[in-house]
């Protein structure tokens, strides 16, 4: 490549995240506008209280799920961390990742809570990097099996398209057996991607990684199916769940505020009133985002305060 179609690439590598990122935006700003938010009250206080308790039963258990993929880098790394601190330590880092960023739950405050029961950095990158995967190839088959099986609806002008996005499903399935058949066959042992050193599982643990990860996405999206009173179907509830996500990580919006909201009103906003939409997207907020956050909270001064007692403070 030509120095100046290299620098033309840069900056087209450069720009396009932003770019996206001010779409998203921009479209958040437009759906909170035209949104009747006194509406949406109404219905969200029409959501019935076993409903909301099923979704908070069910959030705490993903939460669960999402903190045993710290136990694939426990097993990796044979550090000696209890089970129970590793599960608890993943727990409080997921409800900080999601409602403050990646860089402060998922990465600053893993780091510090491992690092205060005794772990060195380079056995808490390696849990880090290892759950990152098990979430990300669990993420991979799910959509892409959104995408061949259960495809948004497109006009039939667009059934080009609409073949293009199955190929892609179909490759991103593929991604979970090509896992697999690395960490199965591979003679060696350690995967390296642009300077770093990753430990590959076993094929064992690799099909549990790619199951739990897919079991978590599946599970996000019941939460928000049933809050939605199973009025949509489940794989286009999936499938905009997923989508907001991905968003969510364009955008580094905190929380996903608004951005969340937005890809649900755009992709669903045709099968059910917008504020019946808004209103079951926020009682999911409520239950995956904010009541983990409240138990987070004490959680993590507890283990600050374990922490100091052991002698191990930083």
């Amino acid at each position: 490549m030509r120095p100046a179609a290299r620098r033309a690439w840069s900056c087209v590598k450069l720009a396009a995240p932003w770019a996206l990122a001010a779409l998203v935006l921009a479209l958040v700003a437009r759906q909170a506008r035209t949104v009747d938010w006194p509406t949406v009250w109404q219905a969200l206080q029409a959501q019935s209280p076993g409903r909301l308790a099923a979704a908070a039963t069910l959030a705490l258990v993903s939460y669960g799920l999402y903190a045993s993929f710290d136990l694939v880098g426990r097993r990796l790394t044979g550090h000696r961390l209890s089970v129970t601190r590793t599960l608890g330590t993943a727990a409080i880092s997921y409800a900080f990742n999601l409602n403050f960023g990646a860089w402060v739950g998922g990465l600053g405050l893993r780091l510090r809570l491992y690092m205060r029961w005794g772990l060195p950095a380079p056995t808490v990158a390696q849990i880090i990097a290892h759950s990152m995967v098990t979430n990300w190839l669990g993420y991979l088959w799910v959509a892409g099996a959104v995408l061949v099986w259960a495809p948004p609806p497109l006009p039939d002008a667009w059934a080009l398209i609409e073949a293009a996005l199955r190929a892609i499903g179909m490759a991103m399935i593929a991604a979970a057996p090509a896992y697999l058949a690395l960490c199965r066959f591979s003679r060696r042992r350690r995967l390296r991607l642009r300077g770093h050193t990753l430990k590959l599982a076993s094929g064992r643990l690799a099909a549990w990684q790619a199951a739990a990860g897919g079991a978590n996405w599946l599970l996000m999206g019941v939460i928000v199916w049933g809050l939605l009173g199973g009025r949509v179907d489940y794989p286009a509830v999936l499938g905009a769940l997923l989508l907001a996500a991905v968003a969510g990580v364009v955008t580094h919006v905190p929380a996903n505020l608004g951005v969340l909201e937005a890809v649900f009103v755009a992709s669903l906003g045709g099968r059910l009133p917008t504020a019946e939409l808004l209103a079951a997207v926020l009682a999911y907020r409520v239950a995956y985002y904010l009541l983990p956050l409240a138990l987070a909270l004490p959680a993590y001064l507890l283990s600050e305060a374990a922490a100091r007692r052991s002698g191990q403070a930083a």
